[in-house]
């Protein structure tokens, strides 16, 4: 990884978003200047077939894109991305935001502020909000796949796929550089890493403010995921514990904020 010469780094995983990616730009610029951090909005297209790759010429050095040759899933894109990505704190999102910026800013100043390393976003914890209404079908798939998460890889992070999550740039490089998951399913493996590594990490309530994956084809993509888990559960099985990291100026490596609560309890 180069060295870092920013503050935040935001990456967008981008396949054929041509229609729906200038306005979340447009958000992402009134937001982020708002805010006066230094920071970066790091496009990847994933192999786009339509006009994606062009869409950040016009919107100053702040903003790239990252333009990978032939579609090897998001998984794969934010891989990439992350690898490459020069921020002290890295996160990443979805094209068409769809969650309430402010829960950036927090899960960044949780960071920065020394609390913990990785930061997830939780669609299921108290004071999150959902202010669009999701389809039934999605709706009981999110809720079938949560529990078979659970039961293969229990985790205190019971909503794994939520779609804005942050890390340390330590932290960041510890996870993707281990991580081999090209699909959907890869927010579970990066859920896997942080514990087998013992990173610190906390949950931030989201606001949910559109339909969260809504180009996710529940018959394309629901039996790869599954798969993908499943190899997930057998590898952790049979897999030797993960050195710690050494994360050079930053917090050492001690037990996660929810982990020292569930703990206590």
């Amino acid at each position: 990884m180069l060295p870092p010469d920013h503050e935040l780094t935001l990456i967008i995983p981008a396949f054929n978003e041509e229609q729906r990616l200038p306005a979340t730009l447009a958000q992402l610029a009134s937001f982020l200047d708002g805010w006066g951090i230094d920071y970066r909005v790091l496009v990847v297209d994933d192999g786009s077939s339509d006009g994606t790759a062009v869409l950040t010429d016009h919107w100053g050095p702040r903003f790239s894109i990252l333009r990978l040759a032939h579609n090897g899933g998001k998984g794969r894109a934010v891989r990439i991305a992350m690898l490459s990505a020069t921020g002290r704190v890295l996160a990443f999102t979805d094209a068409d935001l769809p969650f309430e910026l402010a829960a950036l800013r927090r899960g960044y100043q949780r960071i920065r502020g020394g609390q913990c390393q990785v930061v997830f976003g939780a669609r299921d914890m108290e004071g999150s909000q959902q202010r669009v209404r999701c389809r039934v079908s999605r709706r009981v798939a999110t809720r079938v796949f949560r529990v078979l998460v659970q039961r293969l890889i229990p985790s205190t992070v019971t909503d794994t796929q939520c779609g804005l999550k942050l890390f340390s740039r330590s932290a960041a490089r510890a996870i993707f550089s281990r991580a081999t998951i090209d699909g959907f399913a890869f927010d579970t493996e990066v859920v896997m890493l942080t514990h087998r590594l013992g990173l610190p990490f906390e949950r931030i309530p989201v606001t949910l403010i559109n339909d969260y994956a809504s180009t996710l084809s529940l018959r394309r993509n629901a039996l790869p995921m599954l798969l993908d888990v499943c190899r997930l559960w057998l590898r952790s099985r049979l897999s030797r514990p993960l050195p710690q990291p050494q994360l050079r100026g930053e917090l050492p490596i001690t037990a996660s904020h929810e982990d020292r609560r569930r703990e206590a309890a």
